[in-house]
């Protein structure tokens, strides 16, 4: 049956945008600096008194999370890119209104050498001072979808455990099989934190505003036989700081109990006996725990060639149709087709207590 959210009963008040108080906050300190290449001092202080003179920001703030995005500044090579591209921040902006998240969007490299995977973390940087009273920053990139709109982040879990970083992956394949697909950085969470400001710093200078950048990549490929390219990127660098300092884990959740991210190749083919099982389940429960984001390159048009490139559009479009469902469940119609983008079909009241459908 269709469910209808309120905000009858939720006593946290709203957070007051429009409060500036006189006071000084570390914004009027002209030695302030966004830059990837400028070190941020004394951070954890300066949050802590900023949310201490908006009081309003107070409550929730251990919770609170602004998911970061984005891509190039140039219109896709793709033809259909721009528009997949669309597609994916509306999936994103649908999670995130739903879970009341706020969204960053940004479409310019905020340092000129810092292209590529590498724009992320310039952005990062940038949203944790914009944004003192997140807790945390989670980046997702522009072609990962989210695909279970009602999963909630157990924040509480990496917070008991005092992890500042998250992201997914396997500590065996770090440690023991070297591969630099041992974990994934398109999708992670980072606390806004002094630590995490530095970790930030020593990642980066593995990118090419390093003067050793291109040294980077060749260690990166001693240590990772299956690394297909030369030159240093931020996945590897992440997987090199951890290889090489295994205490780096007490701060580094390598998340492996859910799908933080997948790769779309695993997941698309899943998603009908998902939707079956999902049904039967919802009309026993309605709460699901499950949730993905799928990789592809929409936007350059590149893929893995193992696989064709219709199969890796058509995979986006199922994903994008399978997580816009649950969203239109709500609006009382639903994609009949996951292929097929274009029709919509209005679900019964009962839908799916009584069937069979």
């Amino acid at each position: 049956m269709p469910r209808v959210f309120s905000d009858i009963g939720c006593t946290r008040p709203a957070p007051n945008l429009r409060f500036d108080p006189p006071d000084s906050t570390f914004y009027d300190d002209p030695e302030l600096r966004y830059s990837i290449e400028k070190k941020v001092t004394g951070w954890d202080e300066k949050r802590k008194e900023w949310l201490k003179r908006h009081p309003t920001f107070a409550a929730g703030a251990k919770d609170r999370l602004v998911m970061v995005t984005g891509s190039q500044p140039n219109p896709c090579r793709n033809p259909i890119g721009d528009h997949l591209l669309l597609r994916a921040f509306k999936n994103k902006v649908d999670y995130c209104r739903i879970h009341g998240y706020d969204v960053f969007y940004n479409n310019v490299l905020l340092h000129p050498r810092m292209k590529s995977y590498w724009a992320k973390l310039p952005v990062v940087k940038a949203a944790m001072l914009a944004h003192p009273e997140a807790e945390w920053i989670w980046w997702v990139d522009s072609d990962a979808l989210i695909t279970d709109m009602e999963y909630k982040l157990p924040l509480d879990r990496y917070n008991y455990k005092g992890h500042n970083l998250v992201v997914h992956g396997w500590s065996k394949m770090i440690y023991e099989e070297k591969s630099w697909t041992s974990l994934n950085a398109g999708v992670f969470l980072i606390r806004n934190c002094q630590w995490s400001m530095d970790f930030i710093d020593v990642w980066a200078n593995m990118g090419p505003i390093s003067p050793d950048y291109k040294k980077w990549g060749v260690i990166q490929r001693s240590v990772f036989k299956d690394k297909l390219f030369p030159e240093s990127d931020d996945q590897s660098a992440l997987i090199y700081l951890l290889f090489k300092d295994r205490r780096l884990t007490d701060k580094i959740y390598l998340e492996g109990e859910y799908y933080f991210e997948g790769y779309w190749v695993e997941i698309v083919p899943t998603y009908a006996n998902i939707t079956e099982k999902y049904t039967a389940m919802e009309r026993e429960d309605g709460t699901l725990r499950r949730r993905h984001a799928e990789k592809c390159q929409p936007c350059s048009g590149d893929h893995n060639q193992i696989y064709a490139g219709e199969s890796c559009w058509s995979g986006m479009v199922k994903a994008l149709n399978f997580a816009d469902n649950q969203v239109l469940r709500k609006y009382g119609f639903m994609h009949p087709d996951l292929l097929d983008s274009n029709t919509v079909t209005e679900t019964p009241f009962d839908y799916p207590d009584e069937g069979p459908w």
